[in-house]
Formats: C-alpha cells, sequence, structure tokens
C-alpha cells in the first residue's frame, strides 16, 4: 500500500468512526473526495499544521461543505488538532462544526457550506494572490450537484477570463445529490466539454486513484495562461461498496442494516491498517 492510499485509509476510517460517533452526517458525499484530500495534504500542498496560518502556505476551500467530516478527518490526521476532537462533531460549543468555520477549526482556510459560494471565494483568493504575484496556490473541490447554482458559473467565468493559473478546482463528479442522480435533477451532460468551453484546461480522472489526481495536478503546474479544472470521476459513498449502491447516500442517520456496515467497515479499514503497519 502506497503511503498516499494508506493516508487515505486513515481519513476513511476517521470519517466511519466519527460520523458513528455522532449517529448521523453527510457520509456519501464525504467519502467521495478522501482520495483528493489525501494527495493535496498527503503531497502536493505547501501546509505546515503548526502554523495553520503561515503566510506561504497552500489555501484549501472546501467549497462542497457539506462533506466537512472528510476535511476534519483529514486535517486530524495531519496534526491539526487532536483525533479525539472529531468525536465532538456538531456538539454544542464544538469547534468542528457541521461546515467548515474558519473561525473555529484550525487548518480550515475559508468557511462555506452555502452552496455556490465556495468556488467564488476561491476565485477571489487566487485574484488576490495573482495581483499581489504571491507564490500561493488555491485548491477547491466543487459538488457536481453544486454545480447547479449559477453562482458556480460566474465564478468559472472570471476564473477563466482572469487566466487564474494559480487556481486548481475540483469537480467532484459523483453523479448524485441530495434528491438523487444529477441527471435527472438538472443533467450538467458532459461536463468536460462544458468547462473547457469557459476557456480552462481541463483534465478528467478516477477520484479514487490517488496516483492519477497526483499526476493531474502536476500536469496542471504546467499551465501557465489558463484556470485548471479537475473533473473526478467517483461513486458516492466511495470506498465502502454497502454505501455505494445504497440510493439514498447524501446524509444518513445510522440504525439497523446502515450501522452494521458502518461497524463493518470501520473494522475492515482498521484491519488494513494494521495489516501494513499503519
Amino acid at each position: 500500500m502506497s503511503d498516499l492510499k494508506k493516508l487515505s485509509t486513515k481519513i476513511r476510517l476517521e470519517v466511519c468512526k466519527m460520523l458513528k460517533h455522532r449517529g448521523f452526517g453527510h457520509l456519501g458525499g464525504s467519502l467521495s473526495i478522501i482520495e483528493t484530500l489525501s494527495v493535496l495534504y498527503g503531497d502536493v500542498m505547501k501546509i505546515n499544521p503548526q502554523n495553520p496560518n503561515w503566510e506561504e502556505r497552500d489555501w484549501f476551500i472546501l467549497s462542497k461543505g457539506h462533506a466537512g467530516p472528510a476535511l476534519y478527518a483529514t486535517l486530524a490526521v495531519k496534526g491539526y488538532f487532536p483525533l479525539e476532537m472529531l468525536n465532538t462533531l456538531n456538539n454544542n460549543d464544538t469547534r468542528i462544526p457541521s461546515h467548515p468555520d474558519r473561525l473555529k477549526t484550525p487548518g480550515v482556510d475559508v468557511t462555506t457550506g452555502s452552496l455556490g459560494q465556495g468556488i467564488s471565494l476561491a476565485v477571489g483568493i487566487a485574484k488576490s494572490f495573482q495581483i499581489s504575484q504571491k507564490p500561493n496556490r488555491v485548491y477547491t473541490i466543487v459538488g457536481d450537484g453544486e454545480c447547479n447554482e449559477g453562482q458556480v458559473w460566474e465564478a468559472f467565468q472570471f476564473a477563466a477570463h482572469h487566466k487564474l493559473s494559480n487556481l486548481i478546482i475540483f469537480i467532484d463528479e459523483n453523479h448524485k445529490q441530495l434528491d438523487g442522480p444529477t441527471k435527472d435533477i438538472i443533467n450538467s451532460f458532459d461536463m468536460k466539454e462544458k468547462v473547457e468551453a469557459f476557456g480552462f484546461a481541463v483534465k478528467r480522472i478516477s477520484g479514487n486513484d490517488e496516483l492519477a489526481i497526483k499526476n493531474a495536478v502536476l500536469e496542471m503546474f504546467e499551465v501557465k495562461d489558463k484556470a485548471c479544472c479537475i473533473i473526478l470521476d467517483t461513486i458516492k459513498g466511495q470506498g465502502i461498496k454497502y454505501y455505494e449502491m445504497l440510493s439514498d447516500n447524501h446524509h444518513i442517520r445510522f440504525s439497523g442494516e446502515s450501522e452494521f456496515q458502518l461497524d463493518l467497515a470501520i473494522e475492515k479499514l482498521k484491519e488494513e491498517l494494521e495489516r501494513e503497519g499503519r
């Protein structure tokens, strides 16, 4: 198991444990972005967990803020705060609320949750770095359901016009949203063709392959005159077959079979890490 694959497994385990303890949460859309977070925080981003506000760091914005558990698990595993804090998810006075809050959680760069707004904030930050000629890069993950919001496309148009090559936008195309398949609610058609038409450098890859994600990011580093977008072909509930197959897997309240399957997944992930010596 590669170091990045091991990191993905650790993050997935902590997400499952956290939501098991909470009893409910946004499991599906959290699991689909874990490999991407593993690559960003485990390899390509300039970060300093001991100094989250380090001025030379790269910035990450989780535009699909309901996937906060995946970001929290990543930050905890990387040492921004103790793993034990994950058990306080959504508690009164918690430092890790349902959606990311930069004033509460060490390592969260931007408060998000209102869909469509995170990408606009990411574009604005990237533009500020371009103006000031700072080397910081900006990364953001947008959901494919979130792309129903018109504000997303305003941000895309702005990023393309200003050639924000210091920005990499990931679209988590897991093909589902709150109320069902994206193709049945608002069909996005071919997302790659659409984003290319806006003037982006675009690559579509498998979103469960850490090496493919890393290589795509490195390829985008070579782009100097365009904003960059990586479309992740993912599965909602990625990495746990039961939840991949569950039709209503956006937000789950665990009981009966869903709780039993979560317990099985936790044990399986622990065993994988034990075999690898953690």
